[in-house]
């Protein structure tokens, strides 16, 4: 079955990029200009994704407001010849998919985040791209798994190899593989410790997964204790543990927006490539390192 659907969890606090995101949610720091969360929605729509559900918190309706039509500025925009491009580009926004928004009433990570969706998701495949985790590439991250996931018809997590103190931070998984940058995922570690982990492979933002997901995390959100976090990766592991996980080496640049030297390398780095100002920041750049 081909995917059509996507979750985006943006329910997160962002504690790691205070001040910022006191009154700005984390999803709609820029990068250059456009918001973080846009990148993940236009990723999605050119992986052939036509529903989007956006899991948000109180104090995020400014992520909807951004996926909507701006009547008043649009029309104040219309008419002005040095405004046709901007006029454009925000209308686009509007019509990018069909996006949806719910709120996770409580914080209880990014498991319970997902199974927020349950009802939105039914019965069919569906991507998640991680809210704080921009990746850069021209052959989308998403579409590299979803062609995985409909080679193998089984679930799919996007990897890359990280330092080991990284790793600590993500998970390690156990990986043999299959084929050119496909292998198959045996086990998944949360947070490892040094003794227990696998492999340097962490995933990192980006999961393709069939519905029955959905019943592993309802079965083990009942033995997470009171005030914890419940993993989606737990779920994963069992995915795993019956065969029926493979993970992609993808290919592209990674950007965490949920730290601070994150959302500058992705501004730095998209800066450069961007087609208005690249080349005057990249002369500005020039100037700058040679005063340091």
């Amino acid at each position: 079955m081909k995917v059509k659907k996507a979750i985006i969890p943006a329910a997160g606090l962002g504690t790691r990029v205070l001040p910022a995101s006191k009154s700005v949610p984390k999803e709609m720091l820029n990068i250059v200009d456009k918001p973080a969360i846009q990148y993940l929605v236009e990723e999605a729509v050119a992986a052939g994704i036509e529903d989007i559900l956006v899991i948000t918190n109180r104090g995020k309706g400014v992520i909807e407001d951004h996926f909507d039509h701006s009547y008043e500025l649009e029309k104040n925009l219309e008419g002005k010849k040095s405004k046709e491009q901007a006029l454009e580009s925000i209308r686009r926004i509007a019509d990018l998919a069909n996006v949806y928004f719910i709120r996770q009433k409580e914080t209880k990570g990014l498991g319970h985040a997902i199974l927020c969706g349950k009802s939105f998701v039914g019965n069919e495949p569906f991507a998640v791209l991680y809210g704080d985790d921009i990746i850069i590439s021209e052959d989308p991250v998403t579409s590299q798994l979803c062609r995985v996931y409909e080679e193998y018809g089984c679930g799919t997590v996007g990897v890359k190899e990280c330092s080991r103190e990284a790793v600590k931070k993500y998970c390690t998984l156990d990986v043999s593989p299959l084929r050119d940058n496909v292998m198959r995922v045996h086990n998944i570690i949360e947070k490892p410790t040094d003794e227990q982990i696998i492999s340097l492979y962490a995933i990192l933002g980006r999961v393709v997964l069939p519905p029955e997901v959905f019943g592993l995390l309802e079965e083990g959100i009942k033995n997470v204790p009171a005030g914890e976090e419940f993993f989606l990766t737990d779920a994963l592991a069992q995915l795993g543990k019956e065969g029926k996980l493979t993970a992609v080496d993808f290919i592209g640049k990674r950007y965490d927006m949920g730290n601070k030297l994150g959302i500058m390398m992705a501004n730095c780095e998209v800066a450069l490539k961007h087609p208005e100002i690249g080349e005057d920041f990249k002369a500005y750049l020039k100037e700058l390192v040679a005063t340091l």
